[in-house]
């Protein structure tokens, strides 16, 4: 998507490829916090998301009230979710901001919309406000070696969308956001050529694992 798809809206710098790529696998194995540039965007809140809170997350569970959590479907017991609004906006989102930022739960940690971009694959359809800002980011490369992992997300992005039936089970994730991710997490075994089936499993093996 060019910036006139996007509506004039101008382009985004994601940053240097390799350099976000290794933060965000340490954000998502649980070793740091994502950092975005959000701005002033409000996409992510906005957006009649589902916040996963894990049984661990004792701050965050402190910082939001009981009554705006319930049981995580398909999860163990502990594990709760927090739904949003008459409007889909997150309850937490007061005037614009997160009123719990330094409480948050992990989830909303280690978003980033950047996982769009980077798997080139586009949010569910029901979220629009992040598919706009998602199609701005363009991201830089500081070695062929960087735009070379690009192009093993995308290639995994793009096999486990339609090879799901050749993977373990559950297949793949429900949602554009769960792809991306994995694509993100399995990458490795894409860099150079296109690997066999088993090896893919492996990788999803490996990731569930950690």
């Amino acid at each position: 998507m060019t910036a006139d798809d996007a509506g004039a809206a101008p382009l985004l710098d994601a940053g240097d490829f390799g350099t976000w790529l290794r933060a965000m696998e340490l954000a998502l194995r649980g070793e740091r916090d994502a950092d975005v540039p959000c701005g002033d965007c409000t996409g992510c809140c906005t957006s009649s998301q589902f916040v996963h809170v894990a049984p661990d997350e004792i701050d965050a569970l402190e910082h939001i009230p009981p009554e705006l959590l319930f049981p995580a479907p398909g999860l163990p017991a502990g594990h709760r979710v927090m739904g949003y609004d008459e409007r889909g906006h997150c309850p937490m989102l007061t005037d614009g901001a997160c009123s719990i930022y330094a409480h948050r739960p992990r989830t909303c940690r280690t978003y980033d919309c950047r996982v769009f971009a980077a798997a080139g694959a586009p949010p569910d359809e029901d979220k629009p406000e992040i598919a706009r800002r998602a199609a701005r980011w363009r991201f830089t490369y500081e070695s062929e070696d960087d735009e070379a992992r690009h192009g093993a997300v995308r290639a995994a992005a793009t096999y486990l969308s339609e090879r799901d039936e050749r993977l373990p089970d559950p297949p793949r994730p429900v949602t554009a956001t769960g792809l991306a991710v994995l694509a993100i997490e399995v990458h490795g075994v894409f860099v150079g050529s296109e690997p066999r089936p088993e090896e893919v499993a492996a990788a999803i093996d490996r990731r569930r694992s950690v």
